[in-house]
């Protein structure tokens, strides 16, 4: 069974394969398209990723680059917005379109500094209370593709 997506995620050289695989969970459920850029800190065969993603994991529509340039190259003139604590725009003030393309940095680091040296405006946060930096990865994928979802509902058919 496939599907098609309406919007992109985008994992920047993800560490935990838990993490991706309740991404890619949440991708299947919502028919979005997962984009994972190498390294990864973990092969896509381990079994955390396939518990994580259960049965799911063979539904999703997903594809590997080998490096950000790759990634670029293979998708040059796309939208895209990317998630970071250093940004000052909340997620719920963007306005997403359908095939917009959602960064999400690596657990430990984020994205590479290019990200808010060139795209300052393209950055959102998910609000924190202050006591933490930042919440799990696929929380925060979830909490940032159900907004869009909310924003485009009428447009996208699940």
């Amino acid at each position: 069974m496939s599907y098609d997506h309406w919007i992109n995620v985008v994992l920047f050289e993800p560490e935990i394969p838990a993490n991706t695989g309740n991404i890619g969970r949440l991708c299947v459920g919502l028919k979005a398209k997962l984009h994972l850029i190498e390294p990864l800190g973990f092969s896509l065969d381990e079994k955390e990723v396939k518990r994580a993603g259960l049965d799911y994991w063979k539904n999703l529509e997903l594809q590997v680059y080998r490096s950000l340039e790759d990634f670029f190259e293979k998708n040059p003139n796309i939208n895209f917005y990317f998630a970071s604590t250093k940004a000052t725009k909340s997620y719920t003030e963007v306005r997403y379109e359908q095939n917009d393309y959602i960064f999400f940095g690596k657990e430990t680091a984020g994205l590479p500094e290019k990200f808010h040296n060139e795209f300052k405006d393209k950055g959102m946060t998910i609000p924190m209370s202050g006591l933490i930096r930042s919440i799990n990865l696929s929380n925060s994928c979830a909490v940032v593709l159900y907004e869009v979802y909310r924003q485009l509902s009428d447009e996208v058919s699940l």
